[in-house]
């Protein structure tokens, strides 16, 4: 009874349920107006046109049989008058009591009321026993695979939703949610966020500036990661009291031209463990075209391995049976003298000193650009808006305004002599359209692309992109690696270095015994037993118990990994 006293009095303490019983109060009057009229026109039509006579309760006990339509049939009109006031009080009776009634009951008081129970039951402070928590401020497209990967690690994750109907509902589906207003003191207070692990704040850039320094007021200490929608706001959020600031569409774009071929042939670096490099490399105009991993000899000559190869925006595991193409982009890692050897070997191939084709003048086109002008790379930009013409002066070399879906303006552009081209507009479909009209085109055409959502990464595959990367994802695995204190390496969407101890079930065994690569796809790039990282494992090498496996792959392989090892 206190519990149902409590809801009760939160619920008439609400604004909005309050003005809502006040309008079905109203109908309510309304229709004891109805039912009063009427009972004095029955005492009328009896007393002056059929000569009757009835007490006033009669009257009311009518009016109401006749409205609700049960009809006793005990009190009836005679005249032709009587009987036509009774079809106006049934028909009135049916639209009030039987549609308009129950409507407004349930619009005015049942709805609001079932509303106000979900809000209530949204939890307002951190259960006890969560302790060193994440703390997320939004529920976005990040936010669902960083939790899951989080949880995964044993790190326990709670979201703030200013919502309270939608953390009701975040809760019954398994959520850690807390609910508040992001500018609050309370809030944090409430989350003890002087505990946390990390406060990400993941809103606009006004928000996070707030929640920043609400934070500090409750948290002086804790580490805080902000997301920087635009460039600009990096300084402010700082001075606001990040920790961290990820410009995210500017990394995006960043880590996009990392991965275009232009000028001599060399290696893109997108990783780094201890002293293990990761990095890329096209294989596109160089002797290695056509011949298998083995036949490469670049393990016996330089001491690089090839672990894996990405064709058409996949990354397959590197068998020495696997043939590079034209279009392979091989993944090796070594130590950084043994890459700078490797590029002093690719040096003088595919020398396309072509501008690079940029499709977008948005914040990650932008972002592209610049980085690709500060590798001495010239960059033709294609934007469809016209709008945009003065804020993208200097951007790029060239700068061509139309749509880039029109074969002219692509020619006009560069496209037949391109090394590359990036497709950077937030519109996956537009994305999913270019690559395939690029591919055909010009079949040699390296090709990298955005993604906005994860669903379109099998198309953007099928319309041959070499690489594609999501916000969503670069997000996901810049704040995993925050969290967790590791170096972040970004080899592609869906892509990983997954650390794993050694299974107790491969100890004693070699690589070439576990079969790890051909039973889940994953490639194993280095072994790190106590203080010693071996890099480049040969098939001899036996894993030993306490040891660690750093191996890249997808999150479904490696719970491939997980199933087939126990």
């Amino acid at each position: 009874m206190k519990t149902l006293v409590t809801h009760f009095a939160l619920v008439l303490g609400e604004r909005q349920f309050r003005k809502n019983i006040r309008s079905l109060l109203k109908v309510l009057a309304f229709m004891a107006l109805v039912i009063l009229l009427y009972s004095v026109l029955f005492h009328v039509v009896m007393d002056r046109v059929e000569d009757r006579q009835f007490t006033w309760i009669t009257g009311f006990y009518w009016t109401l049989t006749v409205m609700s339509t049960l009809g006793f049939g005990d009190i009836t009109f005679n005249s032709d008058v009587g009987r036509l006031f009774s079809v106006l009080v049934l028909v009135s009776g049916i639209i009030l009591l039987l549609i308009v009634l129950p409507f407004t009951f349930i619009r005015f008081f049942y709805a609001p009321w079932l509303e106000a129970q979900v809000r209530i039951r949204a939890p307002r402070v951190l259960p006890e026993d969560v302790h060193k928590p994440v703390i997320l401020c939004s529920w976005d497209s990040i936010a669902p695979d960083l939790v899951s990967r989080l949880e995964d690690h044993g790190i326990p994750c709670v979201v703030l939703e200013e919502d309270p109907e939608r953390a009701a509902r975040m809760k019954e589906e398994g959520i850690r949610v807390v609910a508040g207003e992001v500018d609050s003191r309370t809030t944090y207070e409430n989350l003890r966020a002087w505990d946390a692990r990390m406060v990400v704040a993941n809103r606009d850039d006004v928000t996070n500036t707030n929640i920043a320094l609400t934070v500090r007021e409750v948290a002086p200490k804790v580490p805080l990661a902000a997301i920087a929608s635009h460039q600009d706001s990096v300084d402010i959020l700082e001075l606001a009291g990040a920790t961290h600031v990820i410009p995210l569409r500017q990394r995006l774009g960043e880590q996009l031209a990392n991965r275009v071929n232009a000028g001599h042939a060399q290696t893109h670096v997108v990783g780094t463990f201890e002293n293990l490099v990761i990095a890329e490399f096209p294989v596109l105009n160089t002797p290695l075209v056509g011949k298998t991993v083995r036949s490469t000899r670049l393990r016996e000559i330089l001491g690089v391995s090839i672990v894996a190869v990405w064709e058409q925006a996949r990354l397959v595991p590197a068998h020495p049976t696997t043939i590079l193409t034209e279009l392979s982009l091989p993944v090796v890692v070594g130590t950084t003298q043994q890459m700078q050897e490797l590029d002093e070997l690719l040096y003088i191939y595919d020398t396309n000193y072509n501008p690079v084709l940029v499709v977008g003048g948005g914040t990650v086109g932008t972002a592209a650009a610049r980085s690709l002008r500060r590798r001495g790379i010239q960059v033709h930009l294609i934007e469809r808006d016209p709008a945009l013409k003065d804020s993208l002066e200097g951007v790029a070399d060239r700068l061509f305004l139309g749509d880039a879906a029109n074969r002219e303006l692509l020619e006009e552009a560069g496209l037949e002599e391109a090394p590359a081209v990036l497709l950077t507009t937030n519109d996956d479909g537009m994305n999913i359209y270019l690559a395939v009209y690029c591919r055909r085109l010009r079949p040699d055409l390296r090709i990298v692309s955005r993604i906005t959502h994860e669903r379109n990464m099998e198309s953007i595959q099928r319309a041959g992109a070499d690489l594609a990367l999501s916000y969503a994802s670069l997000g996901v695995q810049t704040l995993q690696s925050m969290v967790l204190g590791e170096e972040l390496v970004i080899l592609g969407e869906g892509v990983e270095l997954h650390r794993e101890p050694v299974p107790s079930c491969l100890e004693g065994k070699t690589l070439a015994e576990s079969r790890i690569g051909a039973e889940t796809g994953l490639a194993v790039v280095a072994v790190r037993e106590k203080d010693q990282l071996i890099t480049n494992p040969g098939a001899s090498q036996v894993l030993r118990k306490g040891a660690q496996l750093l191996m890249i792959g997808s999150a479904e392989q490696l719970h491939a990994f997980h199933e087939a090892m126990g």
